[in-house]
Protein backbone atom coordinates (compact mmCIF):
# COMPACT_ATOMS: atom_id res chain seq x y z
CA UNK A 1 0.00 0.00 0.00
CA UNK A 2 3.10 2.00 0.86
CA UNK A 3 4.51 1.74 -2.78
CA UNK A 4 1.30 2.57 -4.35
CA UNK A 5 0.67 5.58 -2.51
CA UNK A 6 4.09 6.79 -3.53
CA UNK A 7 3.54 5.74 -7.14
CA UNK A 8 0.24 7.86 -6.54
CA UNK A 9 1.93 11.11 -4.85
CA UNK A 10 4.51 10.77 -8.29
CA UNK A 11 1.95 10.61 -10.67
CA UNK A 12 -0.05 13.67 -8.93
CA UNK A 13 3.27 15.67 -8.39
CA UNK A 14 4.01 15.01 -12.47
CA UNK A 15 0.33 15.98 -13.60
CA UNK A 16 1.02 19.55 -11.18
CA UNK A 17 3.87 20.11 -12.63
CA UNK A 18 2.69 18.98 -16.19
CA UNK A 19 -0.08 21.31 -15.67
CA UNK A 20 1.84 24.29 -14.70
CA UNK A 21 4.45 24.09 -17.85
CA UNK A 22 1.79 22.88 -20.99
CA UNK A 23 -1.42 24.51 -19.82
CA UNK A 24 -0.19 27.53 -17.80
CA UNK A 25 3.13 28.23 -20.00
CA UNK A 26 5.12 28.50 -16.27
CA UNK A 27 9.10 27.75 -17.06
CA UNK A 28 10.94 25.19 -15.54
CA UNK A 29 12.96 27.20 -12.82
CA UNK A 30 8.82 28.98 -12.11
CA UNK A 31 7.36 25.34 -11.56
CA UNK A 32 10.81 24.93 -9.29
CA UNK A 33 9.90 27.52 -6.94
CA UNK A 34 6.01 26.72 -6.82
CA UNK A 35 6.36 23.24 -5.94
CA UNK A 36 9.65 23.97 -3.62
CA UNK A 37 11.89 21.67 -5.52
CA UNK A 38 14.87 21.78 -7.90
CA UNK A 39 15.31 22.86 -11.45
CA UNK A 40 16.22 19.17 -12.07
CA UNK A 41 13.23 17.54 -9.78
CA UNK A 42 11.03 19.91 -11.97
CA UNK A 43 12.10 18.73 -15.33
CA UNK A 44 12.32 14.99 -14.49
CA UNK A 45 8.66 15.89 -13.26
CA UNK A 46 7.47 17.32 -16.70
CA UNK A 47 9.33 14.34 -18.71
CA UNK A 48 7.16 12.08 -16.38
CA UNK A 49 4.12 13.35 -17.13
CA UNK A 50 5.01 13.28 -21.05
CA UNK A 51 6.47 9.44 -20.50
CA UNK A 52 3.40 8.26 -18.56
CA UNK A 53 1.37 10.10 -21.24
CA UNK A 54 -0.74 12.25 -18.60
CA UNK A 55 0.13 15.03 -21.45
CA UNK A 56 -1.83 15.17 -24.78
CA UNK A 57 -3.67 18.35 -25.89
CA UNK A 58 -5.52 18.81 -21.90
CA UNK A 59 -4.32 17.45 -18.46
CA UNK A 60 -5.38 13.81 -18.53
CA UNK A 61 -5.15 12.61 -15.07
CA UNK A 62 -6.86 13.87 -12.40
CA UNK A 63 -4.94 15.26 -9.42
CA UNK A 64 -5.92 13.70 -6.11
CA UNK A 65 -6.38 16.98 -4.28
CA UNK A 66 -8.50 18.07 -6.76
CA UNK A 67 -11.17 15.33 -6.83
CA UNK A 68 -11.14 15.38 -3.15
CA UNK A 69 -12.25 18.75 -3.17
CA UNK A 70 -14.58 18.14 -6.11
CA UNK A 71 -15.85 15.12 -3.92
CA UNK A 72 -16.51 17.65 -1.31
CA UNK A 73 -18.08 20.25 -3.30
CA UNK A 74 -20.44 17.32 -5.11
CA UNK A 75 -21.68 16.79 -0.89
CA UNK A 76 -21.65 20.16 0.32
CA UNK A 77 -23.72 21.84 -2.15
CA UNK A 78 -25.62 18.48 -4.03
CA UNK A 79 -24.57 19.37 -7.14
CA UNK A 80 -24.76 17.09 -9.89
CA UNK A 81 -21.13 17.75 -11.87
CA UNK A 82 -18.02 19.24 -10.82
CA UNK A 83 -14.70 19.94 -11.79
CA UNK A 84 -11.59 21.35 -9.86
CA UNK A 85 -8.54 22.30 -11.78
CA UNK A 86 -5.12 23.13 -10.36
CA UNK A 87 -4.54 26.94 -9.30
CA UNK A 88 -1.94 28.74 -10.62
CA UNK A 89 -1.22 31.63 -8.17
CA UNK A 90 1.34 33.64 -10.50
CA UNK A 91 -1.18 33.09 -13.75
CA UNK A 92 -1.97 36.58 -15.52
CA UNK A 93 -4.85 35.19 -16.83
CA UNK A 94 -7.99 34.55 -14.82
CA UNK A 95 -9.15 31.72 -17.06
CA UNK A 96 -6.31 29.49 -17.33
CA UNK A 97 -7.35 25.53 -16.33
CA UNK A 98 -10.72 25.98 -15.98
CA UNK A 99 -11.28 27.47 -19.93
CA UNK A 100 -9.96 23.67 -20.70
CA UNK A 101 -12.07 22.37 -18.21
CA UNK A 102 -15.01 23.91 -19.96
CA UNK A 103 -14.10 22.79 -23.11
CA UNK A 104 -13.50 19.63 -22.18
CA UNK A 105 -17.01 19.34 -20.74
CA UNK A 106 -18.61 21.32 -23.30
CA UNK A 107 -17.55 18.33 -25.62
CA UNK A 108 -18.44 15.88 -24.09
CA UNK A 109 -22.02 16.68 -23.72
CA UNK A 110 -21.58 17.54 -27.92
CA UNK A 111 -20.14 14.05 -28.43
CA UNK A 112 -23.73 12.38 -27.14
CA UNK A 113 -25.28 11.03 -30.51
CA UNK A 114 -28.71 11.41 -28.81
CA UNK A 115 -30.00 15.13 -29.62
CA UNK A 116 -29.90 17.37 -26.79
CA UNK A 117 -30.21 21.58 -26.79
CA UNK A 118 -27.32 22.71 -25.13
CA UNK A 119 -27.70 26.08 -23.80
CA UNK A 120 -25.22 29.19 -23.42
CA UNK A 121 -24.75 32.21 -21.59
CA UNK A 122 -22.08 34.40 -22.05
CA UNK A 123 -18.71 35.71 -20.18
CA UNK A 124 -15.16 36.50 -20.64
CA UNK A 125 -14.49 32.56 -19.19
CA UNK A 126 -16.99 31.21 -21.20
CA UNK A 127 -15.80 32.48 -23.86
CA UNK A 128 -12.32 31.21 -23.60
CA UNK A 129 -13.58 27.70 -22.93
CA UNK A 130 -15.79 28.15 -26.13
CA UNK A 131 -12.23 29.22 -28.45
CA UNK A 132 -10.62 26.31 -27.04
CA UNK A 133 -13.25 23.76 -28.51
CA UNK A 134 -12.08 21.98 -31.75
CA UNK A 135 -14.35 21.44 -34.95
CA UNK A 136 -17.14 19.09 -34.64
CA UNK A 137 -20.03 17.81 -36.66
CA UNK A 138 -23.01 17.26 -34.98
CA UNK A 139 -26.28 17.99 -36.55
CA UNK A 140 -28.32 16.54 -34.27
CA UNK A 141 -28.12 19.18 -31.58
CA UNK A 142 -29.61 22.29 -31.13
CA UNK A 143 -27.30 25.18 -29.77
CA UNK A 144 -29.39 28.25 -28.23
CA UNK A 145 -28.16 31.63 -26.46
CA UNK A 146 -29.82 32.45 -23.20
CA UNK A 147 -28.80 36.26 -23.85
CA UNK A 148 -29.33 38.54 -26.40
CA UNK A 149 -26.22 39.93 -28.58
CA UNK A 150 -26.81 43.37 -29.10
CA UNK A 151 -24.83 45.91 -26.89
CA UNK A 152 -26.07 48.56 -25.50
CA UNK A 153 -24.23 51.18 -28.08
CA UNK A 154 -25.88 48.98 -30.57
CA UNK A 155 -22.63 46.93 -31.78
CA UNK A 156 -22.61 42.56 -31.23
CA UNK A 157 -22.20 41.87 -27.40
CA UNK A 158 -18.47 40.97 -27.84
CA UNK A 159 -18.48 38.55 -25.17
CA UNK A 160 -22.17 36.65 -26.34
CA UNK A 161 -20.18 33.01 -27.23
CA UNK A 162 -22.71 31.82 -29.88
CA UNK A 163 -20.95 33.20 -33.00
CA UNK A 164 -17.52 31.83 -31.28
CA UNK A 165 -19.69 28.39 -31.18
CA UNK A 166 -21.05 28.36 -34.62
CA UNK A 167 -17.10 28.75 -36.16
CA UNK A 168 -15.97 25.57 -34.67
CA UNK A 169 -19.30 23.30 -34.02
CA UNK A 170 -21.27 22.14 -37.14
CA UNK A 171 -24.87 22.48 -35.65
CA UNK A 172 -27.93 24.21 -35.61
CA UNK A 173 -27.34 27.52 -33.55
CA UNK A 174 -30.48 29.85 -32.10
CA UNK A 175 -29.00 33.39 -30.96
CA UNK A 176 -31.27 35.57 -29.40
CA UNK A 177 -32.02 38.62 -31.75
CA UNK A 178 -32.17 40.99 -28.55
CA UNK A 179 -29.92 43.73 -26.75
CA UNK A 180 -28.67 42.39 -22.80
CA UNK A 181 -30.99 44.88 -21.25
CA UNK A 182 -34.04 47.03 -22.71
CA UNK A 183 -34.61 50.21 -21.52
CA UNK A 184 -37.40 49.15 -19.79
CA UNK A 185 -40.13 46.50 -18.94
CA UNK A 186 -42.45 47.16 -21.18
CA UNK A 187 -39.81 46.96 -24.18
CA UNK A 188 -38.98 43.54 -23.16
CA UNK A 189 -42.05 42.66 -22.91
CA UNK A 190 -42.95 43.73 -26.46
CA UNK A 191 -39.93 42.46 -27.75
CA UNK A 192 -40.73 38.70 -26.11
CA UNK A 193 -43.35 38.94 -27.77
CA UNK A 194 -42.13 38.29 -31.71
CA UNK A 195 -42.63 35.12 -33.08
CA UNK A 196 -38.44 34.83 -33.63
CA UNK A 197 -37.89 36.01 -29.80
CA UNK A 198 -40.85 33.42 -28.33
CA UNK A 199 -39.63 30.15 -30.02
CA UNK A 200 -36.05 31.00 -29.01
CA UNK A 201 -37.39 31.52 -25.55
CA UNK A 202 -39.20 28.48 -25.44
CA UNK A 203 -35.82 26.45 -26.78
CA UNK A 204 -33.70 27.97 -24.04
CA UNK A 205 -36.55 26.56 -21.37
CA UNK A 206 -36.09 22.92 -22.57
CA UNK A 207 -32.47 22.89 -22.11
CA UNK A 208 -30.68 20.00 -21.50
CA UNK A 209 -27.24 21.06 -20.27
CA UNK A 210 -26.58 25.00 -19.66
CA UNK A 211 -23.16 26.69 -19.44
CA UNK A 212 -23.03 29.95 -17.75
CA UNK A 213 -20.31 32.27 -16.85
CA UNK A 214 -20.93 34.11 -12.77
CA UNK A 215 -20.56 37.56 -12.95
CA UNK A 216 -19.59 39.71 -10.09
CA UNK A 217 -20.45 43.05 -8.83
CA UNK A 218 -18.99 46.20 -8.42
CA UNK A 219 -17.59 49.17 -10.46
CA UNK A 220 -15.00 46.49 -11.83
CA UNK A 221 -17.62 43.61 -12.76
CA UNK A 222 -18.62 42.55 -16.44
CA UNK A 223 -21.81 44.33 -16.34
CA UNK A 224 -20.10 48.02 -15.67
CA UNK A 225 -17.11 47.49 -17.31
CA UNK A 226 -18.51 46.88 -20.59
CA UNK A 227 -21.21 49.72 -20.59
CA UNK A 228 -24.46 47.96 -19.72
CA UNK A 229 -24.57 49.68 -16.67
CA UNK A 230 -23.77 52.66 -14.67
CA UNK A 231 -21.68 53.19 -11.79
CA UNK A 232 -24.64 54.53 -10.19
CA UNK A 233 -26.98 51.80 -10.80
CA UNK A 234 -24.37 49.14 -9.97
CA UNK A 235 -23.66 51.46 -6.61
CA UNK A 236 -27.74 50.68 -5.84
CA UNK A 237 -27.62 47.17 -6.53
CA UNK A 238 -24.82 46.36 -4.00
CA UNK A 239 -26.11 48.83 -1.79
CA UNK A 240 -29.64 46.96 -1.98
CA UNK A 241 -28.05 43.22 -1.82
CA UNK A 242 -26.90 42.24 -4.94
CA UNK A 243 -23.95 39.39 -4.94
CA UNK A 244 -24.04 38.51 -8.31
CA UNK A 245 -25.10 38.08 -11.86
CA UNK A 246 -25.86 35.28 -14.49
CA UNK A 247 -26.75 36.23 -17.94
CA UNK A 248 -27.56 39.45 -16.62
CA UNK A 249 -30.28 38.52 -13.96
CA UNK A 250 -28.79 39.87 -10.91
CA UNK A 251 -29.20 37.51 -7.09
CA UNK A 252 -28.72 38.10 -3.61
CA UNK A 253 -26.46 36.76 -1.40
CA UNK A 254 -29.40 33.36 -0.90
CA UNK A 255 -29.02 33.03 -4.66
CA UNK A 256 -32.54 34.58 -4.30
CA UNK A 257 -33.36 36.43 -7.83
CA UNK A 258 -34.53 40.22 -6.79
CA UNK A 259 -37.50 41.66 -7.87
CA UNK A 260 -36.23 45.69 -9.09
CA UNK A 261 -36.66 47.50 -12.12
CA UNK A 262 -32.89 45.73 -13.64
CA UNK A 263 -34.61 42.24 -13.72
CA UNK A 264 -37.52 43.38 -15.37
CA UNK A 265 -35.50 44.96 -18.13
CA UNK A 266 -33.19 41.93 -18.47
CA UNK A 267 -34.10 40.55 -21.89
CA UNK A 268 -32.25 36.82 -21.43
CA UNK A 269 -33.89 33.72 -21.28
CA UNK A 270 -34.89 32.47 -17.42
CA UNK A 271 -32.17 30.99 -16.17
CA UNK A 272 -33.24 26.82 -17.06
CA UNK A 273 -34.58 25.10 -13.32
CA UNK A 274 -31.60 22.68 -12.25
CA UNK A 275 -35.18 20.07 -11.85
CA UNK A 276 -34.92 19.80 -15.20
CA UNK A 277 -31.17 21.00 -16.67
CA UNK A 278 -27.73 20.28 -15.73
CA UNK A 279 -27.12 23.72 -15.32
CA UNK A 280 -23.00 24.30 -15.23
CA UNK A 281 -21.44 27.34 -13.83
CA UNK A 282 -17.86 28.31 -14.77
CA UNK A 283 -15.94 30.58 -12.66
CA UNK A 284 -13.03 30.98 -10.59
CA UNK A 285 -11.24 33.94 -8.55
CA UNK A 286 -11.58 35.86 -5.20
CA UNK A 287 -13.19 38.85 -6.77
CA UNK A 288 -16.27 35.90 -8.01
CA UNK A 289 -16.53 34.12 -4.72
CA UNK A 290 -19.47 35.86 -3.37
CA UNK A 291 -21.50 35.65 -6.61
CA UNK A 292 -20.69 32.00 -7.00
CA UNK A 293 -21.58 31.23 -3.16
CA UNK A 294 -24.68 32.54 -3.82
CA UNK A 295 -25.70 31.14 -6.77
CA UNK A 296 -24.88 27.70 -5.28
CA UNK A 297 -26.67 28.34 -2.02
CA UNK A 298 -30.20 29.29 -4.21
CA UNK A 299 -29.61 26.38 -6.38
CA UNK A 300 -29.47 28.43 -9.52
CA UNK A 301 -26.10 26.59 -10.69
CA UNK A 302 -26.41 22.19 -10.17
CA UNK A 303 -22.40 22.06 -11.95
CA UNK A 304 -19.41 23.91 -11.08
CA UNK A 305 -16.12 24.22 -12.87
CA UNK A 306 -13.42 25.95 -10.84
CA UNK A 307 -10.00 25.75 -9.21
CA UNK A 308 -8.42 24.48 -6.20
CA UNK A 309 -7.90 27.83 -4.28
CA UNK A 310 -11.53 28.88 -4.83
CA UNK A 311 -12.99 25.48 -3.93
CA UNK A 312 -11.45 25.45 -0.95
CA UNK A 313 -12.75 28.80 -0.01
CA UNK A 314 -16.32 27.37 -0.99
CA UNK A 315 -16.36 24.66 1.52
CA UNK A 316 -15.12 27.38 4.36
CA UNK A 317 -18.03 29.60 3.62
Amino acid sequence: MGKRSDAQGRLDDAARAGWMYYVAGRTQDEIATAMGISRQSAQRLVSLAVAERLIKVRLDHPIAACLELGEALRSKYGLRQVEVVPSDPGAASTTVGIAEAGAAEIERWLRRQEPIILAVGTGRTLKAAVDQLPPMECPQHRIVSLTGNIGPDGSAAYYNVIFSMADAIKSRHFPMPLPVLCSSAEERDTLHEQALVRSTLALGAQADVTFVGIGELGPDGPLCVDGFLARDEMAKLVDAGAAGEICGWMFDHDGKLLTDSINDRVASVPIPSCDTACVIGIAQGKKKLPAIAAALKGHLINGLITDEATAEQLLRA
